[in-house]
């Protein structure tokens, strides 16, 4: 009976000191819908693309740099929705072209993330001269805004709000340095007018068509 009594005293103890054991267990978190996918400058697609073309070749040079149009991304502020970029190895020979894309689009024949589309033959001595990715400092939304600081950019922009924009970027023997070309228009050919900003320091460079 003793035994019983001290067994009965001694419970509500223990009960407590389990129940202090037990820590309360959170409520789930809803989880949050995914953001939609948003276009991006070319600084950020390119050092992308760079880094697997220095896996393909330690001694890759950036040649040439453009943006892509995506069917579910709309391009804006010298940002777009995917960027390509060719890269060439002096050592080795060869130019190899990568893509970068915010969506998976099959109607632009686009994967997401990057995706490295041809490899094939290079030699210097053509109208692009390769540079080493450190000169390329001049975001495209940057030289972009420069763009319209020029007056005749501004009002051309300002009277064509919906034409498509072209980024290009390269360095050719028209300037001392790799510069970024941007194009009112779907081509180049088909530009009416073009402005040319360096693509190291920002500046303004040219106006033409």
């Amino acid at each position: 009976m003793k035994l019983r009594h001290k067994i009965l005293a001694v419970l509500p103890a223990v009960l407590l000191l389990v129940g202090c054991g037990e820590e309360p267990q959170p409520a789930e978190k809803a989880k949050e819908p995914a953001k939609p996918a948003e276009p991006v400058t070319a600084l950020s697609a390119v050092y992308k693309m760079f880094m697997q073309a220095r896996a393909w070749a330690p001694d890759a040079k950036l040649l040439q740099a453009g943006s892509l149009t995506v069917d579910e991304i709309k391009n804006q502020g010298g940002k777009a929705g995917a960027w390509e970029a060719t890269f060439v190895s002096e050592t080795n020979q060869r130019s190899r072209r990568y893509t970068y894309s915010v969506v998976e689009s099959p109607g632009s024949n686009l994967h997401e993330g990057v995706y490295g589309v041809t490899v094939d033959s290079w030699s210097p001595g053509g109208s692009q001269t390769p540079f080493l990715i450190q000169a390329f400092r001049t975001d495209s939304d940057a030289a972009y805004a420069k763009a319209l600081k020029d007056k005749r950019c501004a009002e051309y922009a300002a009277a064509h709000p919906g034409m498509p924009l072209l980024f290009l970027l390269e360095q050719t023997s028209r300037f001392p340095g790799p510069a970024w070309r941007i194009v009112w228009g779907e081509s180049v050919s088909a530009g009416n007018l073009s402005v040319f900003v360096d693509a190291m320091t920002g500046q303004f460079l040219l106006t033409t068509g």
